[in-house]
């Protein structure tokens, strides 16, 4: 699969989850990228920005998230931008999974959920914004 890269910003809002949705379902129809593959890539970056929109802001200002998907070879590079509040998800401590559903408890999952999804999460705080790096291996159709 030859190198392709997909831009897209969405406004701080949770009503912009469609336009996510929209935005992958383009991208993947355009590489022709396995439908199962597309909806993996789709929960993780749904479970993701509601978490940047819900929690990552200090005041009701719009702000700007960017998304850049890159295709190399079979691996598609996620990148997440926010200037939100400094934030990293992957320091958060493995949640305990409770013995049956009762017992669960709500949030917490997320961050297990993406990282069971994807090959390889990291992130980095750079000039005043958070960075989320996605990168999953992808079999052609």
């Amino acid at each position: 699969m030859a190198e392709q890269k997909y831009k897209f910003e969405l406004k701080n809002d949770i009503s912009e989850l469609k336009a996510l949705h929209q935005h992958l379902e383009k991208w993947g129809g355009s590489i022709q990228l396995a439908i199962d593959s597309i909806s993996r890539i789709n929960i993780c970056l749904d479970e993701l920005f509601t978490n940047i929109v819900s929690y990552g802001f200090e005041d009701d200002s719009e702000h700007v998230i960017e998304f850049t998907i890159n295709v190399d070879n079979n691996l598609v590079t996620i990148n997440i931008e926010d200037d939100g509040m400094e934030f990293n998800p992957l320091k958060k401590i493995h949640p305990d999974f409770p013995e049956n559903v009762e017992d669960a408890k709500i949030g917490g999952l997320g961050i297990h959920i993406i990282r069971k999804l994807m090959d390889n999460v990291s992130y980095q705080r750079k000039k005043g914004k958070n960075r989320l790096i996605m990168k999953k291996m992808i079999q052609e159709n």
